[in-house]
C-alpha cells in the first residue's frame, strides 16, 4: 500500500495545528476570566483546555510521525502511533475529571461558592463555543477524508467541549438569578459529559491498539470476495487497522483447473473488492487450490 501523499500529510498537520492554536487561545482567556470571577465553572473550562491543549499537540505531533513510511522496524508503517495518542488523550481527559469532580464536591460541601458574574463571564464561554464549534467540524472534516484516528478523537474531544460549555453557561446563569450552586454543579456536569466521550474514546482506542477488528467487517469482506467468478470458497478474512491504514489478510480457495494467468486476475478482483469496502487497504491474498487438482501452467 502506498502512502498517503506528502500534501494530504500536510493537510492533517495543518488542521492539527490549527487546533493546537485555538486551544492555547481559549486556555488563556479563561483561566483569565475564571480567576477574575472565582467561578469553579469556568475555572474547570480552562483546565479541561488547557489539557486539551496538551492533547492537541500530542495529536498534532502524532499525525506527523505516522505519516512517515514504512521501514525495517515498523513494517506496517506508523499508523499505531495515532492510536497511541488517542489513548494518552483519553487518561488526561479522565484525570480531568476527577479533579473537577472533587473541587466541586468540595465546594457543594462546604457551601462557599464566592462567584462573581459578568458579562466577561458570558462571553468567553459563548466565544469557546463558537471556537469549538468550527474546529470540531474541520477536524471531523479531514479524519473522515484521510480516516484519522488521532484527528477523529480530537474533533470527538471539541464536540463535547460543545456541550460542556453550554453546562457552564447555564450555570452561570443560574448564580446570575440568585442560585451560586448552580456553578459547582454545572462543573460537575462537565465532568460527566467529558467522562462519558472520553470512555467512548478509550474503548475504540484500546480496540484499535489490540487489532480488534471493527463489527461485521470481516463478514462483509468474505461475502463480497466469495462473489468473484473463480473464486469458490473465502476461508479466511483477517482485518486490523493501524492509524488512518487497514491491513487485510485473505485465503481464498481457486476453482478446478484454473490456469496460473487466471488465477492471477482473480486475485487481482479480489484485491480491488476488498480496496472498495477498505479504500487503499493493503491487502494480502493467499490461493489455497485444491491440492488433488493443483495449478496448471
Amino acid at each position: 500500500m502506498s502512502n498517503q501523499s506528502s500534501p494530504a500529510n500536510h493537510e492533517k498537520e495543518q488542521v492539527a495545528w490549527v487546533s493546537v492554536g485555538a486551544a492555547v487561545f481559549l486556555t488563556i482567556i479563561k483561566f483569565v476570566v475564571g480567576f477574575a470571577t472565582g467561578s469553579l465553572g469556568i475555572l474547570s473550562e480552562a483546565a479541561h483546555s488547557g489539557l486539551d491543549t496538551a492533547a492537541a499537540l500530542m495529536t498534532a505531533l502524532a499525525v506527523r510521525i505516522a505519516g512517515k513510511p514504512a521501514d525495517k522496524t515498523h513494517n506496517y508503517g506508523h499508523g499505531k502511533v495515532e492510536n497511541f495518542s488517542a489513548l494518552l488523550e483519553t487518561m488526561l481527559l479522565l484525570f480531568t475529571c476527577f479533579i473537577i469532580i472533587k473541587e466541586a464536591a468540595a465546594r457543594l460541601h462546604s457551601g462557599q461558592y464566592l462567584v462573581e458574574v459578568n458579562a466577561w463571564s458570558f462571553a468567553v464561554i459563548a466565544l469557546s463555543i463558537i471556537v469549538d464549534i468550527n474546529r470540531s467540524h474541520y477536524l471531523y472534516k479531514a479524519a473522515r477524508r484521510y480516516r484519522s484516528q488521532a484527528l477523529e478523537a480530537d474533533a470527538l474531544h471539541f464536540s463535547s467541549d460543545i456541550w460542556s460549555s453550554g453546562v457552564v453557561l447555564l450555570g452561570l446563569l443560574f448564580v446570575k438569578l440568585g442560585w451560586p450552586a448552580g456553578d459547582p454543579l454545572a462543573a460537575l456536569g462537565v465532568a460527566v459529559l467529558v467522562a462519558v466521550a472520553t470512555l467512548r474514546l478509550g474503548k475504540r482506542t484500546i480496540e484499535a491498539l489490540l487489532d480488534t477488528a471493527p463489527p461485521g467487517l470481516s463478514s462483509r469482506i468474505k461475502e463480497a470476495v466469495q462473489e468473484i467468478e473463480g473464486v469458490q470458497e473465502c476461508r479466511m478474512v483477517r482485518a486490523r487497522q493501524a492509524g488512518a491504514h487497514a491491513f487485510v489478510d485473505i485465503k481464498v480457495v481457486l476453482a478446478k483447473d484454473m490456469h496460473l494467468s487466471a488465477a492471477d486476475g482473480v486475485l487481482q478482483n479480489v484485491e480491488a473488492a476488498v480496496q472498495q469496502l477498505l479504500p487503499e487497504a493493503d491487502v494480502m491474498v493467499r490461493p489455497l487450490p485444491d491440492l488433488k487438482r493443483p495449478l496448471t501452467g
